[in-house]
């Protein structure tokens, strides 16, 4: 499924690629511009929202992965609102893509200056630019969404606890060796292995899924995206 702004250009791309039948259209009410692509123009799945706001609280609740494309002050708000919930972990934890058109520099000059004036001047971490990836070309873009969820599959909260569902479990060894490397971000003991919570019974699909969970200390995200990407990065079992 994509979810899209239901505008013309590269949203009404994404859409005719996906089918009418798997996307969803988020539009907002404008006294100008902005109509509806034909290819969700009056599908069930098009929704009319008045507020900005509201609009990409839809977007980002229901999303596994965002892509930006080139745009105006509307993409660059989206995308600051995706970084900002990510990097205060307001949202789940997902991948977030950035890509141009071939040979182009809109993201790549971007990102210099969120080096140049934003890290330089320590306004954010070095870890949070691994929030988000430029990506090369499309298969580099999926390659990153795709591989965000090689080995992890969701993260939630159970009380002090953070628990991270896993596509297979992790070797004893592996887990040993990223509770050291990533020991600084634990608020106290280290990766553990875990059953399913009582609370978890409302998400029965995940049951099923292998656990581990440790005291987060819900400050350093931009560490945890790399804790992720080095599951991420574990042999197959």
């Amino acid at each position: 499924m994509v979810i899209t702004g239901a505008g013309g250009g590269i949203m009404e791309a994404c859409q005719r690629g996906a089918g009418r039948e798997r996307s969803f259209g988020v539009n907002i009410q404008l006294p100008f511009e902005q109509a509806a692509n034909t290819v969700i123009h009056g599908d069930a799945k098009h929704l009319m929202f008045n507020y900005f706001f509201t609009r990409k609280l839809f977007f980002i609740k229901e999303a596994h992965a965002v892509a930006l494309f080139p745009g105006g002050f509307g993409t660059h708000d989206e995308g600051f609102e995706v970084l900002t919930l990510l990097q205060t972990g307001k949202c789940q934890p997902l991948p977030l893509v950035l890509l141009d058109r071939p040979r182009g520099t809109y993201w790549k000059t971007w990102h210099r200056y969120v080096q140049d004036h934003l890290l330089r001047r320590k306004m954010i971490s070095p870890e949070d630019l691994a929030l988000y990836k430029v990506a090369e070309d499309c298969d580099d873009a999926v390659r990153e969404i795709t591989t965000y969820y090689r080995v992890y599959h969701s993260a939630r909260y159970v009380k002090d606890l953070l628990v991270l569902r896993l596509q297979h479990p992790l070797p004893a060894d592996r887990l040993r060796a990223l509770g050291e490397e990533f020991a600084d971000i634990c608020a106290e003991g280290t990766l553990t292995p875990c059953n399913p919570f009582p609370v978890e019974r409302d998400d029965p699909a995940a049951l099923h899924l292998p656990r581990i969970c440790f005291r987060f200390n819900r400050r350093d995200f931009g560490r945890l995206r790399m804790l992720i990407d080095r599951i991420n990065a574990a042999p197959e079992v």
